[in-house]
């Protein structure tokens, strides 16, 4: 965290070209429900009241639930890009741990000490500002751990001066309009930033969803419209676990996540042309319905990438299957596109960070043509 001296003190550093956002859908989604894949009897066979009968139609093979509809356009935009059976390549089934290693991009003994965003911002040629990161909420999520310029936001009006009489703010402008020195100069950069984040305050967006989710969002919107040097930011999204009575909270969810994402891509307009959202989850669901009509923990599951630089309006997968022989463990579906591999692609081809190997350090990411 910085002081509010420190953080408008640098303000005035730029950021990259293209910003990052990640929502982490906390709880483990079921990507099985969320991607439908229609082509798979098993699939009904093994959930008879929780599979998703009617679809959006993607690709042949797979199907949008429903309560997606949001993100149906997107995709055929060529803007949604959806990465099935991903995650990890830990097995673990505990939250914590494997939210914590997803954050990491690895374990601490094999490079990955703190968050993987953090390193990416630690690497990225350039200056960092205090704005570079945020995550809008209480606390730092383990992804920006010991980034530069990190901080936690309830909201944007925390960026602001310090109290003080309309007069003596307006005097200070002042001063520094008449420095041509270097601190004369900074100020005068202060100022216009601070300048451009309260017409962002200003500014009116509709349609965010009337929940934490679409307030965060709504504030990563408006830091992005602000040209205020944003680099990455993190949101969440809870309630994924879904142990009991799955139908009743999945499809709020799942809404819940359309609308906010296409409410977000709709209110930066051209900006979205230099943002990239990934949506991610710390593990998918078993493939088959328990006895208390949810699904407990698993393994493979699902994400998605939408933004400028995304190569959209498919769905990549190296599909496993759902047949016995194909199911692993207690009856999960197989990781075979590892979380890595997406997030290496964005950071090196869509963030320009020539480093990717220091921030994914001891793994070899398979790129999949993810980006443009």
């Amino acid at each position: 965290m910085n002081s509010r001296r420190g953080f408008l003190r640098s303000l005035l550093f730029g950021g990259s070209e293209t910003s990052v956002v990640t929502v982490f859908l906390r709880g483990g989604a079921d990507g099985l429900n969320l991607v439908v894949p229609t082509f798979e009897k098993d699939y009904y066979r093994l959930r008879p009241t929780l599979a998703v009968r009617k679809t959006l139609e993607l690709d042949g093979r797979f199907g949008l639930h429903p309560a997606l509809e949001p993100l149906h356009g997107l995709y055929k935009d060529a803007r949604l890009a959806i990465i099935h059976a991903a995650g990890s390549d830990d097995d673990t089934r505990s939250h914590f741990e494997a939210q914590d290693l997803m954050e990491r991009a690895g374990r601490p003994e094999r490079g990955a000490a703190g968050g993987w965003l953090a390193r990416h911002l630690r690497t990225k040629p350039g200056s960092r500002g205090a704005i570079s990161a945020v995550s809008i909420g209480p606390t730092l999520p383990e992804s920006l751990r010991g980034a530069p310029g990190a901080c936690a936001l309830l909201s944007i009006e925390q960026v602001a001066l310090p109290e003080a009489s309309p007069a003596f703010t307006k005097a200070l402008e002042v001063l520094y309009a008449a420095d041509g020195s270097g601190p004369g100069k900074a100020g005068q950069a202060t100022f216009r930033l601070l300048e451009r984040i309260n017409r962002a305050k200003a500014a009116a967006a509709e349609g965010y969803p009337d929940s934490s989710f679409g307030h965060s969002l709504r504030e990563v919107a408006r830091l992005l419209k602000a040209e205020a040097g944003l680099e990455a930011a993190c949101l969440d999204l809870q309630g994924w676990d879904t142990h009991f009575g799955q139908a009743a909270s999945f499809e709020g969810l799942a809404r819940e996540l359309a609308g906010g994402l296409a409410a977000f891509t709709k209110d930066l307009g051209s900006r979205m042309e230099r943002t990239v959202v990934v949506v991610m989850t710390e593990f998918g669901r078993r493939s088959y319905e328990n006895a208390t009509f949810g699904t407990d923990h698993g393994r493979g599951s699902v994400m998605f990438a939408v933004g400028g630089p995304v190569r959209g309006g498919r769905v990549i997968t190296e599909w496993p299957g759902l047949g016995e022989d194909f199911l692993e463990g207690p009856g999960d579906l197989a990781v075979t596109i590892d979380y890595r591999d997406v997030l290496a692609e964005i950071v090196e081809k869509a963030l320009g960070n020539p480093r990717a190997a220091d921030v994914f350090a001891g793994y070899r990411p398979a790129f999949r043509g993810l980006t443009a």
